[in-house]
């Protein structure tokens, strides 16, 4: 395809797929002012969008410096999906003290106080390309690296546990029946091979190598391996406290922070992700909660993630992202805010969020 092609068929994208934040932010005259190696490159960073219109965002990023090299392109795309005003600094500060506020799920009503919960955040080591340009002997270098940190983690009292590799020929691999009974618990990450936007992306690549979980013994924290970043590290409690969580998880993160080289991050947007809808504090902080009158029980997410987008939150299903909702409305619902925003005020966004979700569903 040649560049005049490119163009051509973003603009097609641009009208049929309004959504697709590439295309709407796509700027013909710099694409046009680049050299050729580095049309390439962008060609590679917007390649998802191009090939599945449907993207919300459009582009995953191969290297840390693609957001600066990028950012006569990228920028106007992060800010359209965070919020940020073309003429406003962006800062990302960091806020991890839960004793200023108190979030507890059973305050807004006590049927909410043992929902499943769990919070996240992507962080991805300075010393690898991100994962859709990783070769498959990065992605094993990777797991390696990070299961020499799991052995010391392994000896904390809070913190140990095991790691599960679905790498062929690892010390530590898995077989089919443990991965499938794991991902069907909602601990392991999903068959990455089959999904059409990280394909083209290429961080699907290699599937399965490079790939696992360390899982406490608790299983109540976990950090998955080279799924869309090179590490997702996550807690996960069935409760209402969300100060709890979100504590565990900020104990966790900081003793890998110790046992790892340095992640990747940017002054400008805080840490760096494959996807730009990660940037900043990294963090998504998910629960779920049985909205059977907001979601016709169950059979339609359409109204629910109109009202939901007002309130700053996203909806997914109970199964994920692209799945419809679960068995009596069951869906995940977390603020779609993360860049610019604390730590702190993402977990206040969820709270506040799911008491005024709660309130129209029994009103």
């Amino acid at each position: 395809m040649t560049p005049e092609q490119l163009i051509a068929r973003i603009r097609t994208i641009r009208g049929t797929s309004p959504g697709n934040l590439m295309a709407r932010h796509f700027d013909e005259d710099y694409f046009r002012s680049l050299d050729d190696q580095s049309r390439q490159r962008l060609r590679r960073i917007i390649a998802s969008g191009i090939e599945n219109p449907d993207s919300q965002m459009g582009a995953y990023a191969m290297n840390p410096e693609d957001y600066d090299r990028f950012a006569p392109m990228l920028d106007p795309m992060i800010r359209d999906f965070h919020g940020i005003p073309a003429q406003t600094a962006i800062a990302q500060k960091h806020d991890w003290d839960t004793g200023g506020m108190s979030c507890d799920l059973a305050a807004i009503d006590s049927r909410l106080k043992d929902v499943s919960m769990r919070v996240r955040v992507a962080r991805n080591v300075s010393t690898f390309p991100l994962p859709g340009a990783m070769s498959k002997e990065q992605r094993v270098d990777l797991e390696r690296l990070a299961a020499q940190a799991f052995t010391r983690l392994r000896e904390d009292p809070a913190f140990g546990g095991h790691y599960l590799s679905i790498t062929p020929g690892s010390p530590d691999e898995i077989d089919a029946t443990e991965y499938d009974r794991r991902v069907k618990s909602h601990q392991m990450f999903k068959d990455m091979s089959g999904d059409p936007y990280l394909n083209v992306a290429g961080i699907s690549a290699d599937w399965p190598y490079g790939r696992g979980m360390y899982v406490s013994r608790d299983e109540d924290f976990l950090v998955w391996v080279g799924e869309e970043d090179h590490l997702r590290i996550m807690a996960m409690q069935h409760g209402g406290n969300l100060n709890a969580l979100f504590e565990r998880l900020r104990n966790g993160l900081e003793r890998l922070r110790d046992l790892l080289p340095a992640f990747a991050t940017s002054p400008c947007y805080g840490n760096v992700t494959s996807c730009p809808t990660n940037l900043g504090a990294g963090v998504r902080a998910s629960l779920h909660m049985r909205l059977p009158a907001l979601t016709e029980n169950g059979r339609d997410l359409t109204g629910l993630k109109h009202q939901a987008k007002a309130l700053g939150l996203a909806i997914r299903g109970a199964g994920g992202e692209h799945s419809d909702a679960g068995e009596g409305g069951l869906v995940d619902i977390s603020p779609s805010a993360r860049l610019g925003v604390t730590e702190m005020e993402i977990m206040r966004r969820l709270y506040d969020g799911a008491a005024a979700l709660w309130a129209m569903e029994t009103a």
